[in-house]
C-alpha cells in the first residue's frame, strides 16, 4: 500500500500506460482520478480534454471536490502525431497542443492544489523519442524532447513548494497504439515484436504495467530524494 491515503490525477488513464498506472495505484491504496478523452463508465473517470484550458483546470477542480485534495499527477494523456518534414501546421499543432501545452496546463492547475497541502509528486510520461532520432517520428519526438527539458524545468521551480517533479521514457510497449501502428503499416505482429526486440538488451517488448511500476516508483515516497530525473524503462534500447 505504497499509497494509502493519497490522491491522484492520471492524464491518459483510459489506454495502454496510463490505465495501467490506473490499475496499480489503485491497488496501492490510492484514490485515482482516471481522465481521457473516450466515454468510459466508473465513477472515478472523467472524459477531458487536455490540450483546452478549461478542460485542464476542470481537472484539478473535479478531483479536489470528489477526494479533496491532490497529492499526484501523472501527465500520461498524448497523440502520436508520426509525421516527418512532411508535416503540415495542423500536424504540429495537434501535436504541440496536446503533449506540450496540455502536460503544462494540467501541471499548472494541479500545482495550485498540491502547495496547499504541502507538497506533491508529478510523474510526466516521455519516451526514447525524446532522445534518439527516429525516421518519420519528428513531429512526436520533438514533443517528448520537450516534455523531459520541461520536467528539468519544473523541477527547479517547484522544488521551494516541496513537489517533485520526474519523467518516465518508455521504449517500444504492446498497447493499442503499437497495434494500430502494426495494422496502418501491414507488419505482422511476430515480425514487428522480433524485429523490435532485437534493438533491446533485453530481446522483446515491455508492457504497461511494466511501465506503471516505474511510474509508482516515482510518485512514492520511494523516491523522496530524486526529482528532475528522466528514468529509461525500454529493456536496454538506449543502453547501446
Amino acid at each position: 500500500m505504497r499509497l494509502k491515503d493519497k490522491v491522484a490525477i492520471i492524464t491518459g488513464g483510459t489506454s495502454g500506460i496510463g490505465e495501467a498506472a490506473v490499475e496499480l495505484f489503485r491497488e496501492e491504496g490510492a484514490r485515482v482520478l482516471s481522465v481521457g478523452r473516450r466515454e468510459k463508465g466508473g465513477k472515478d473517470y472523467l472524459r477531458a480534454d487536455i490540450s483546452r484550458e478549461e478542460d485542464a483546470r476542470r481537472i484539478a477542480e473535479e478531483c479536489v471536490a470528489r477526494f479533496g485534495r491532490i497529492d499526484i499527477l501523472v501527465n500520461c494523456a498524448a497523440v502520436f502525431v508520426l509525421k516527418g518534414v512532411d508535416a503540415d501546421p495542423e500536424d504540429w499543432h495537434r501535436s504541440l497542443n496536446v503533449n506540450v501545452i496540455g502536460t503544462a496546463q494540467c501541471t499548472k492547475y494541479a500545482v495550485r492544489e498540491m502547495q496547499k497541502t504541502g507538497g506533491g509528486a508529478i510523474v510526466n510520461v516521455s519516451s526514447i523519442s525524446g532522445f534518439i532520432a527516429q525516421k518519420g517520428f519528428m513531429t512526436y519526438s520533438t514533443t517528448k524532447a520537450a516534455i523531459v527539458q520541461m520536467t528539468r524545468n519544473m523541477a527547479m521551480d517547484l522544488a521551494p513548494l516541496n513537489i517533485r517533479v520526474n519523467c518516465v521514457c518508455p521504449g517500444t510497449i504492446l498497447t493499442a497504439v503499437s497495434y494500430d501502428f502494426m495494422e496502418r503499416n501491414k507488419i505482422p505482429f511476430d515480425e514487428f515484436v522480433a524485429t523490435r526486440g532485437s534493438k533491446c538488451l533485453m530481446n522483446r517488448l515491455g508492457e504497461p504495467r511494466e511501465v506503471a511500476f516505474a511510474i509508482l516508483f516515482m510518485a512514492s515516497s520511494e523516491s523522496s530524494f530524486i526529482t528532475g530525473t528522466s528514468l529509461m524503462v525500454d529493456g536496454g534500447y538506449t543502453a547501446q
